[in-house]
Parts: structure tokens; sequence; C-alpha cells
């Protein structure tokens, strides 16, 4: 128990006392500060232009509370700190053509910590953390085969047309920020009740009491990383990555690979440009979608042709399946791998399949012929 107890007190002085460690590859010493000095805030501080009134106690405590929760998770906000110069001149430039405010940046860090992939519980997806019906209303895709909440650019601007209607409808950017977490009808509820259009007067979900401020913080450590013990060279930062932009024109669904092919890529390249694609298949339709620099250029003729052979080469069969199968069954008669039966139809392995279910299965080439000719009797579509 005594060891148990030394433990923590020996965490809890290295958190608190200035610590100083060589930067690898630098001769300078980073100087990490203690916590007491990191979070006094001596000059103003605004959002949005409008000021955060930092001379109320109750206020500093919660900006201070944020501060310091963001600083103790300090892998956290250094992967801020080095996301910020990928992502952010692609949100400022947008910011700028819709004509908001630049501090609006800083919210998709405390939405999602600048990851395309970020989730919540309630169902919130990307960037910017917008809600399926809300992303739709801005004109976002969310489908099975496409999400653009996951993509930076579609996501963005929705988000900056989504503030628009905010600003609008409440006058201030820090109500906007307030209803984008909580939602337009609770806010003017609470605004109702309370009799109060003040924020800070406001008293709202701790959720949303708390965004605000886990916003300000963002700002504060990525604005000024020094101060906040964060020494990078320009190389530390993360590049923004290039690309451009081509037509694709599938006539039936057609596997990322071919995507990829033609793009003279691979298949983790194109889901990384675009996250915004969901699984290992386009479906039927029309897609802008991104490609390394390279491969922009002749890429029409280049999927064409990708194209031609895919179809050529495709050997799909749908199996119809029956009383007594489950997938792994299933795939030995194929003589396919189980994880790619999987993948082929976008199913659950852990969920059961039902008679009647179709599945897509391209055989391979080791399939027993006896096997074969016994399945094509329950085989569709040929």
């Amino acid at each position: 128990m005594s060891q148990k107890i030394n433990i923590v007190v020996f965490i809890l002085l290295f958190a608190i006392i200035p610590v100083s460690v060589p930067c690898t590859g630098a001769s300078e010493t980073a100087s990490f500060p203690s916590l007491a000095s990191a979070v006094r805030i001596m000059e103003e501080l605004f959002f949005c232009g409008e000021r955060v009134p930092l001379e109320n106690p109750e206020i500093r405590e919660r900006l201070e509370r944020e501060l310091l929760i963001s600083l103790w998770q300090r892998h956290q906000a250094l992967l801020w700190i080095k996301r910020s110069s990928r992502y952010f001149p692609v949100i400022e430039r947008i910011l700028k053509e819709e004509g908001l405010p630049e501090d609006l940046k800083y919210v998709p860090v405390a939405e999602s910590a600048l990851r395309p992939h970020a989730g919540s519980h309630k169902g919130a997806v990307g960037y910017w953390q917008f809600m399926a019906h809300t992303a739709r209303k801005y004109g976002l895709t969310v489908s099975a085969g496409i999400d653009e909440r996951r993509n930076i650019f579609a996501s963005t601007r929705a988000a900056a047309r989504h503030f628009k209607d905010l600003y609008e409808m409440f006058g201030s950017w820090t109500l906007a920020a307030a209803a984008y977490n909580m939602g337009e009808g609770g806010l003017t509820a609470e605004i109702l009740e309370q009799e109060t259009e003040d924020f800070y007067r406001l008293y709202l979900y701790l959720e949303t009491q708390a965004y605000i401020f886990r916003i300000l913080s963002a700002k504060l450590i990525i604005s000024s990383p020094e101060k906040y013990g964060f020494f990078l060279k320009e190389t530390d930062y993360y590049r923004p990555v290039e690309s451009r932009r081509v037509s694709v024109i599938c006539e039936r669904e057609t596997p990322v690979r071919v995507v990829a092919r033609a793009a003279g890529t691979h298949f983790k390249v194109i889901k990384d440009l675009n996250p915004e694609i969901r699984g290992h298949n386009l479906a039927k339709g029309s897609y802008m979608l991104r490609v390394p620099p390279e491969g922009a250029e002749g890429f029409g003729e280049r999927f064409k042709r990708e194209m031609i052979a895919f179809v050529e080469d495709d050997r799909r069969r749908i199996y119809v399946v029956q009383i007594g199968d489950n997938l792994s069954a299933i795939a030995r008669r194929f003589d396919v791998p189980l994880a790619a039966l999987v993948i082929w139809n976008g199913i659950d392995p852990s969920r059961p399949i039902h008679p009647g279910d179709r599945l897509v299965i391209y055989p391979g080439r080791g399939l027993n012929p006896e096997v074969d000719e016994g399945s094509e009797q329950r085989e569709a579509g040929k």
C-alpha cells in the first residue's frame, strides 16, 4: 500500500514541478511549465471577436478546468498542434470564402481532434461531428456507400453554412457555437426560460457549458504551443496531403481497387484521400474523388481500360442461402476465404445469415468441380 502511495505522490510531483528535457535532435532544452503558470492567462481572450469575461472568477475557473484537462493529455494536445498544419489551410480558406470568423477553425479540434473517422455514441461522425439529419440538411451525402461527414472539404463547407444560419438566429458566435453543440431548439428554450442571451450567464447542459471553453483551450494551445511546453520544428508538423480531383463514373458497382489501379496507386491511398468512401466498393453513380497528383492526368482513359478488364474478369456468382448454411461452410464450399466473403457482401460475420439471403461470391481457382456442379442448382441470377 505504501509503495502505491509513493508512486502516486511521485506522479503528482512530476505534474506540478517544472521539468526540463532535451529535445531530440535539438540543442535547446524544452521547459515544461508548471500547471499553475500554464493556466495563468493575463491577456484578454476573444472568441470570434467576442470578449471572454475572464474578470469573472467563475468564467476563469471554467476555462482553467478545460485547459488543465487538455494539458494533462499532452499527447492529444501535441496531435492537435501537429494536425493543425495539415487541415487548417483548408478550413481557413473555406471560412474566408463563406465570410466567417477564423476562430471557428478550432471547433473541429474540440469536436473530433481533426480525425475524419471520429464518431460519438449519439451517431455524430467526422471532423465537425455532424448528425446524419443535419448533414443531409446542408447538402452532405450520408448513405451506405458514402459519408461526406468524413470529407474535410465538403463537411467544412456544410459546417460554415450551418454556422451562418445559427449566427443569424442568435446574433452571437458564442451562442451559435453553443447551439451547434446542443441544438438550436434546446438553446432557444433555455434563453426564453432563463431570460438572458448572455452565454456566460446561461445554465446549460454540462457538456455545452464546457464546450466553448474546450474550443478556447484548443485556440490557446495551438496558437502559442511554446507557452505550454511544446517546442516543435517546422518538420514536426504534419504536411497537407497533395491530391487532385477526378471524375469517376461507375456504370455498375465498382471495387475501389479499380480506381486505385487507374490512379497508379494503392487501395489504401484512395481510401485515405477519400475517407468518405465506406467499404470496398463504389455503388453505381458519379463521384468526384481525390487521387495523387501524378495519377490525375489521363485518369479517365485508364479508368475505362481498368473497368473493361474488371468486367471481363468478373466471375461473380450470386448464391442463395439454403437451410442449414453458415458463412464458414459456404466459404469452404466455394474455396474462398471467410474474410473475403464478408468483405464482398459487407456483412457482419457475428450475425447469422438466413435462408433466401443472396451472397456475392467470386469462386476460387481451387473450387472442387463436383461441388461446383451441385452448387449451380442453388445459384440465382445466371
